[in-house]
């Protein structure tokens, strides 16, 4: 196993991206992890897609919130696992069982009012698949790279308590009062700037 971790990026430590571990962790998720690390050493940022379930689950934030989301997770919470963002959407991976859980514990949670406007989440899990970028997608795509770089074998990967934590301060967080009326609509608006 050794082998197969260091091998295809012996000096991948140094470069942006993730870690040979790293590497070795993602690739371990698919069904041929000497497979997807052999592609990786040929094209070092291509994307691959790998399956959810046993080794991480993957949750998928819109960016603002995902950002929002990751923001709290390491400001006042435990930090986060690897953290992605692959077309506008940030990806959170967390421990297996994850997204099995968080739907329904953020659905108690908006139930009883006790959270803000929590965006829909989508939460990948056992027979599902993602797309991540490759291990040095950081490198050229602004569309798919690595926020959070995989940097070990087994990094820890947050579970559906903690996501839900962070999602409910990030939406708490988004909802801003105000305490001036809002504008009125029919009111007359004069330009000023051009007095002589």
């Amino acid at each position: 196993m050794s082998s197969l971790r260091r091998e295809p990026f012996p000096d991948l430590d140094d470069a942006r991206g993730t870690t040979a571990d790293g590497a070795a962790w993602l690739a371990s998720a698919g069904t041929c992890p000497r497979g997807t690390l052999a592609h990786w050493r040929e094209r070092p940022q291509a994307p691959a897609v790998l399956p959810c379930g046993s080794v991480f689950d993957v949750v998928s934030a819109p960016a603002l919130f995902g950002r929002r989301l990751v923001d709290r997770l390491w400001d006042e919470g435990p930090g986060s696992g690897p953290v992605a963002v692959f077309r506008g959407r940030m990806l959170l991976f967390a421990a297996p069982g994850t997204a099995q859980r968080l739907p329904s514990l953020v659905r108690w949670e908006e139930e009883y009012g006790r959270s803000g406007a929590i965006p829909p989440l989508l939460c990948h899990g056992h027979g599902d698949a993602v797309t991540v970028p490759g291990p040095l997608g950081g490198a050229t795509s602004p569309t798919s790279r690595w926020l959070v770089v995989p940097d070990a074998l087994r990094p820890w990967l947050p579970g559906a308590e903690i996501l839900l934590w962070a999602a409910v301060r990030a939406a708490r967080a988004a909802v801003r009062i105000s305490i001036f009326p809002p504008a009125d609509q029919g009111a007359k608006v004069y330009d000023v700037s051009r007095r002589r």
